[in-house]
């Protein structure tokens, strides 16, 4: 049994919403915060009960929200504070949450705090950002090119380890850690319930040991956050490249009072040999991670997050399973095998659906900093269409397509020119299309998620592997006192399974199956209640 502090959090659903892509009520292109209101319904009656927003904040849009110029105010394509207020209303009447995505690490050089900041160091904000006579390091960003940048202005080099216009907050300065405390409490009173925290491990670094996260007041800095009485409740999420089960348990150990969990990116390597090159192969990697981490999160009584992509990640489906005519198996097969752990479970939007990586031939089909540099840098030692084909397989920009409402010539999405093109297979793969089938992704997650919700067993139940590292499907059990399920997911082969027990008739399959015991198909899936 988790413990009580984060037992309540093992009920909740948690909807990732990407609102430039989610829904545009305007016609201009660009998704809304009434466009997401529009939809609580919908997501109600999928079984969501929270919603994580990506950046709304003031914002150029370099990095599409993630360069924010004012936290404390609503960028101008997705409306106003007061839209922000309607939708925290609408989500408490549904009794829904909303978790907002919190930037610390790096704001835009338009914010007013780098504005003033570069004036010179005789200034209150000349010390929020990290400034040097010469670069200290030879450090690179993330995005391409050096980490460092000479602002002629100032007249020194700036640290961004994003794009150039995103520079990094001086976390060891103590106002900035106030000013971190500030915004965080405008949104709480606004009435935010949560926080996913982007790369929080970088906003400590370590110059002198050449580390530009992890640094050695890390801990501190989001205790200094969310160690507070009007601040430990939250759920808070933190994005941080955590391999280990030490540093998991630093980061969320219950009695620290820092994070409620983490992203744990260990399964993220499945289906690929880097960001931009597939590896044949993956479901059986992807079981054994997920295995290894339930008994890691068990044994430390650590909250764990159910996820396999999300804005920055492309969809799972596309990289180890098959996206093309067993999509729907094996959409409903991954769902079952993750949102059936233990754990919080997270949805992208159009992961409902089983939405794939689209796929285009130009890279003016793609707006992601970080696919446009990286197409550039490819391109000096191969053909346009093997970059291409590389973009295509791991561009960020393929889980930042417009949600695929239907069919039409807009996909329900807009009435205007969408701000990026379309799905490339959303004439197909839409929620219109999926709900009429008889295959109906939606309707296989909304079943799974009902299941889930109405018991303890998969709620804080035991997890325990039934199948073997050799095996080419993954079985296992979730157990609550005398209530005991079994949920069998088969991978790419036709194979007999037989389990070690005798279950009951499928409670829930995605082929329709009459017993648990047999010859399953390729990505075919049963949840069986275990006889006693």
């Amino acid at each position: 049994m988790l413990c009580a502090k984060y037992r309540d959090f093992l009920s909740w659903v948690i909807y990732q919403v990407y609102p430039r892509s989610f829904m545009d009520t305007n016609g201009d292109g660009i998704g809304d915060l009434p466009g997401v209101i529009e939809k609580l319904d919908y997501l109600k009656e999928l079984g969501v009960n929270a919603i994580w927003l990506c950046p709304c904040y003031k914002s150029p849009n370099d990095d599409n929200g993630y360069d924010i110029s004012d936290y404390r105010d609503i960028m101008d394509e997705f409306g106003t504070l007061d839209d922000m207020r309607a939708l925290i209303a609408g989500l408490h009447a549904r009794d829904m949450k909303l978790i907002l995505d919190f930037v610390p690490n790096h704001t835009s050089t338009a914010h007013r705090w780098f504005q003033e900041s570069r004036k010179g160091r005789d200034n209150p904000y000349s010390d929020y950002y990290y400034w040097f006579d010469a670069p200290p390091n030879d450090w690179k960003a993330a995005f391409g090119g050096s980490a460092w940048e000479y602002d002629a202005k100032r007249g020194q080099y700036y640290l961004h380890s994003y794009a150039i216009s995103q520079a990094d907050l001086n976390w060891d300065n103590p106002a900035v850690v106030q000013e971190m405390k500030n915004v965080i409490d405008y949104w709480v009173n606004l009435g935010v319930d949560g926080f996913r925290i982007d790369v929080v491990d970088q906003i400590s670094k370590d110059f002198a040991k050449g580390q530009n996260c992890f640094g050695p007041n890390l801990h501190e800095y989001i205790h200094a956050l969310f160690g507070r009485e009007n601040t430990r409740r939250l759920f808070t999420v933190g994005e941080c490249w955590v391999q280990d089960a030490e540093e998991m348990e630093r980061h969320c150990a219950a009695e620290r009072e820092e994070l409620s969990t983490l992203f744990q990116f260990e399964h993220m390597e499945c289906g690929r040999a880097d960001k931009f090159t597939p590896k044949v192969g993956g479901m059986r990697k992807l079981r054994d991670i997920l295995v290894k981490w339930q008994n890691v999160t068990a044994d430390r009584d650590l909250l764990y997050s159910l996820f396999t992509e999300n804005h920055d990640q492309p969809p799972m489906i596309s990289r180890v399973a098959d996206d093309g005519e067993r999509r729907y198996e094996s959409a409903t097969c991954l769902a079952a095998m993750l949102y059936l752990l233990k754990g919080v479970p997270f949805i992208y939007q159009g992961q409902e659906i089983g939405m794939p990586s689209p796929c285009y031939d130009s890279i003016d089909s793609f707006r992601d900093i970080e696919s446009i540099n990286s197409y550039a840098e490819l391109r000096a030692s191969m053909t346009e269409a093997e970059a291409l084909q590389k973009i295509n397989f791991g561009s960020r920009d393929n889980s930042r397509r417009p949600m695929a409402w239907d069919g039409g010539e807009k996909g329900g999405f807009t009435t205007g020119a969408p701000w990026i093109p379309l799905h490339s297979r959303q004439k197909e793969i839409n929620l219109e299309n999926d709900l009429a089938s008889e295959r109906s992704v939606f309707r296989f997650c909304q079943r799974l998620l009902k299941l889930r919700a109405g018991n303890d067993a998969f709620l804080d139940g035991t997890f325990q592997v039934v199948s073997r590292e050799e095996d080419d499907f993954f079985a296992f059990t979730r157990m609550w006192e005398s209530e005991k399920w079994a949920v069998i997911c088969n991978f790419d082969r036709e194979q007999r399974i037989t389990l070690p027990f005798v279950c009951e008739v499928p409670h829930l399959s995605n082929l329709g199956r009459t017993q648990a015991d047999g010859v399953y198909q390729p990505y075919e899936c049963a949840v069986c209640r275990v006889r006693h």
